[in-house]
């Protein structure tokens, strides 16, 4: 099974954090993982890692967080500006079944969208559809 380069996870839920970081790290698939607990601090690791061997390839993207959440992330980081951006999967990882948001996230540019918890099933499912 291929492996994701480098996955990060914007989630300001710590214990959803802790979680995936388990899942993540029992199914070996990903050679390194970042976490950020808003979108600001999502464009700083993003800012500090891109280009480079470190750019994450994947991005989980939670919607609703404190100083700049999903949406806001997702419209500044349309204005980076990197050689990697276009092959960076981004999906939106939300408990979020507000019909506004998920008007937003078909109307947004990302790969698509998982409610939480992340489960075994669905990041196998993400490996083998945008990076296999």
């Amino acid at each position: 099974m291929n492996k994701i380069a480098c996955t990060l996870l914007v989630d300001d839920d710590e214990t959803a954090n802790y979680l995936n970081e388990l899942l993540f790290t029992r199914l070996s698939l990903t050679d390194k993982l970042l976490i950020s607990r808003n979108g600001a601090e999502a464009l700083k690791v993003i800012s500090e890692n891109c280009p480079g061997q470190s750019c994450p390839t994947l991005i989980l993207l939670d919607i609703n967080m404190p100083i700049m959440d999903g949406f806001e992330f997702l419209a500044a980081y349309q204005e980076l500006n990197f050689d990697q951006k276009q092959s960076v999967v981004i999906i939106m990882l939300t408990t979020s079944l507000n019909p506004r948001d998920m008007d937003k996230v078909k109307k947004a540019n990302i790969a698509g969208i998982i409610n939480k918890p992340l489960t075994k099933k669905a990041l196998l499912e993400i490996v083998d559809q945008h990076f296999s």
